[in-house]
């Protein structure tokens, strides 16, 4: 009888952690996440949106994608929607990341986990997390590859001509670059093998509101006409392919693009389709490539974390001017005339998209 005993128990103890299991598989397929893009215009994001909704989606989650095509009061309505349709996580790549504080502090105050997508969320405690790349080591490497490029790390005396076309002063992201792009330059500027003939250095005077094209152009325009009447420009450190676009066609219109005045080397980031497709036509010399599926794949086991009741991995953190939000960073990998296929190989574009 004791022995019957003792095997009832067991299967009863066997059936009560099978279904507590069930049971958080079932929390875990009832768990709502909503992602929140700031625009279908610029690939990188749609690309993020769907590989954010497939990994979620086949790990069991409920999920909405919603994008704000760029307009801050569209955004913050969406946040309030997500809050009204029972959303447990929001996942939110700012329009503007200074302007959704108010909307993300009623959202937590109702137990919605935010987590900031790529780019911070300023002025506020109410972010749980935030999810990017290496923001700084970006900057870096565009840095680097206009030191390796001109043979300064080698010895080039120069001068050469250097001029800086940076993001945006409302996007925190656009500071960080702009710090390791010049962690490697600055030395050069200081012995002089490196020149801006313009004057125009910091970040406050090469920033680019909105990371708007034609005002990259607009400032390049003005900068050819007043400081290049008798020289060329050697390298233009743009922070994104946005404003490289606008850089570019400055150049283009002024001459540059000829085996007598080839084009000098331009950096970006994003591999936006006409920036893959200058580097093809030796227009601009590189781009960044920011894995959609690594971001993915970071933001869901920070999720993962906190449904199972733990604590997510932290990289490091980032002072939103509030707080120290601990964070998960993923690696930027650099695109060139000799590797960009990545894009196709990654699902970024289809061939027929680039050639």
């Amino acid at each position: 009888m004791k022995k019957m005993i003792l095997v009832l128990l067991v299967l009863l103890m066997a059936m009560v952690t099978v279904s507590a299991a069930g049971a958080e598989e079932k929390a875990d397929d009832s768990s709502l996440v909503t992602f929140l893009m700031p625009t279908k215009e610029q690939p990188i994001w749609t690309a993020q949106g769907d590989e954010l909704v497939a990994r979620f989606e086949a790990a069991g989650f409920q999920t909405r994608l919603e994008f704000a095509e760029d307009v801050v009061e569209r955004q913050v309505s969406q946040i309030d929607t997500a809050v009204l349709l029972g959303s447990d996580y929001i996942v939110i790549a700012a329009v503007d990341s200074y302007a959704l504080s108010d909307a993300v502090e009623k959202a937590r105050a109702d137990g919605v986990k935010i987590i900031a997508n790529d780019r911070l969320i300023m002025n506020t405690e109410a972010v749980d997390f935030y999810v990017t790349f290496d923001l700084y080591k970006l900057g870096q490497i565009q840095g680097t590859y206009i030191e390796q490029t001109l043979g300064l790390d080698t010895g080039a005396k120069g001068p050469f001509n250097l001029e800086i076309i940076g993001g945006s002063p409302d996007d925190p992201n656009a500071q960080i670059f702009y710090n390791g792009a010049m962690s490697v330059l600055q030395k050069y500027l200081d012995s002089g093998s490196l020149v801006v003939p313009s004057g125009q250095v910091d970040f406050n005077v090469i920033a680019t509101l909105a990371w708007d094209s034609s005002k990259a152009q607009a400032r390049m325009d003005n900068l050819l006409g007043a400081y290049y009447t008798d020289k060329n420009v050697d390298a233009v450190l743009a922070a994104a392919d946005c404003v490289a676009l606008g850089a570019i066609s400055s150049l283009a219109s002024m001459g540059y693009g000829t085996p007598e005045r080839p084009f000098p080397i331009v950096t970006g980031q994003d591999c936006e389709l006409t920036a893959i497709k200058s580097i093809i036509n030796g227009q601009q010399s590189m781009t960044m490539f920011l894995d959609a599926q690594e971001l993915a794949e970071r933001v869901y086991q920070v999720i993962r974390a906190y449904e199972r009741g733990e604590q997510p991995k932290v990289d490091k953190t980032f002072y939103n001017d509030m707080i120290d939000v601990p964070t998960a960073m993923y690696e930027p990998f650099l695109v060139d005339k000799d590797n960009w296929r990545i894009v196709i190989d990654r699902g970024l574009y289809a061939e027929d998209d680039i050639l």
